[in-house]
């Protein structure tokens, strides 16, 4: 089996070996990253290989998989001149989530702690608590009250344990926080562990590979905690360094008009956080995150790509909701945030592709 990589901190350097069931910087507290630089296969190698993420193979830090779903390889439809869609909510857990728990589970699966922990507004737990299923591996999810009831209950139907927490989606992390320092515990966090962002990173992968070695003028991105863009980026340095691409998209991040403490940084030319942003109600509850602890991460990708940031209203989520259900695609109001905020765009001649991140089954229509 293929050792596993190291983890170090972005911001103050610090290591932490492979095979640690630590989930923080043990120095600042603060997100961890892989000590890992792989070189993508070519296009022509990919031919005939398994129909999943795991046919990128080269540039993930897990090899041989025991608990896939068959997750990955999803469909890209166009919307309209210029803009594709990548159904995402076509995974197995109906989300693109499924990219990176897979990758967690499996990491859980060779790190065998006594229980997996994970917290969630309702997707990331779902895609956690069914790849621990598939894992045998014990699941306990932390979401907030106000979670959609179709996620609670399909994480329950996956056997993972729920913990409601009184509280909004701040609360629910800070929970899970605590209770992942107790011993034994793998917190499988798709903010803090990097082995989710190196499963999110397939999603580009699968753009380049559909579009025949290309990428798109501009990959626009929903960001909450910026899982999705981080992945992305990850996957765009790849490719370039390896010659397989001679630009790099641009990435807009879309963010709710309610909750948009990144766009706000940006607008101010903030390199960080400015302020204290409050959580505050939307029908984007999937990005609705006041303080992401990545947000230096996101900030810098987004400026290196020559991108920006967009941010949407509820107004907007509901309307592009019903336009994508028009056109045969049942969305979650979260996973339609991107197509909010370029569907009346004018691109030009530039292309762009926009993840539709979770399937409408899991929350309904957005109403109000």
């Amino acid at each position: 089996m293929t050792p596993l990589p190291d983890c170090f901190c972005p911001t103050d350097g610090t290591r932490v070996p492979a095979g640690s069931l630590a989930w923080c910087c043990p120095s600042c507290g603060g997100p961890l990253d892989l000590d890992f630089s792989p070189t993508p296969a070519t296009l022509k190698s990919l031919a005939g290989r398994v129909n999943s993420l795991w046919r990128y193979a080269e540039c993930l830090p897990l090899a041989a998989p025991t608990v896939s779903l068959g997750e990955g390889r999803t469909p890209l439809v166009p919307l309209r001149d210029g803009v594709s869609a990548k159904l995402d909510f076509l995974m197995p857990t109906l989300s693109f989530k499924d990219r990176g728990a897979v990758l967690l589970a499996e990491l859980a699966l060779r790190l065998r702690p006594r229980r997996v922990l994970a917290d969630s507004s309702g997707n990331a737990g779902t895609a956690v608590a069914a790849y621990c299923a598939r894992a045998a591996l014990p699941c306990t999810v932390y979401v907030p009250a106000a979670t959609s009831p179709k996620k609670l209950e399909q994480i329950e139907a996956h056997g993972a344990r729920l913990h409601v927490v009184d509280g909004d989606r701040e609360a629910t992390a800070a929970a899970a926080r605590e209770a992942a320092d107790d011993p034994e515990t793998f917190y499988a966090s798709h903010v803090f562990n990097p082995y989710f962002l190196h499963g999110t990173k397939t999603y580009v992968h699968e753009l380049w590979e559909a579009l025949d070695g290309r990428l798109p003028d501009i990959l626009v991105v929903p960001v909450g905690n910026g899982t999705l863009l981080l992945g992305a980026a990850l996957a765009v340095a790849e490719l370039h360094a390896a010659g397989f691409i001679d630009r790099r998209p641009a990435l807009y991040a879309v963010q709710s008009a309610a909750v948009a403490p990144l766009a706000h940084a940006w607008a101010e030319g903030a390199d960080d956080l400015v302020g204290v942003t409050a959580a505050a109600p939307t029908f984007a509850e999937g990005i609705a995150i006041p303080r992401p602890p990545r947000a230096r991460q996101i900030l810098r990708a987004v400026r290196e790509s020559g991108g920006t940031f967009l941010t949407v209203t509820d107004d907007q989520i509901r309307h592009a909701q019903t336009d994508l259900a028009s056109r045969g695609l049942y969305v979650e109001p979260t996973g339609v945030a991107c197509w909010a905020a370029v569907r009346e765009e004018q691109l030009g001649a530039r292309t762009a592709v926009v993840p539709l991140c979770g399937a409408g089954a899991k929350t309904g229509l957005a109403r109000g």
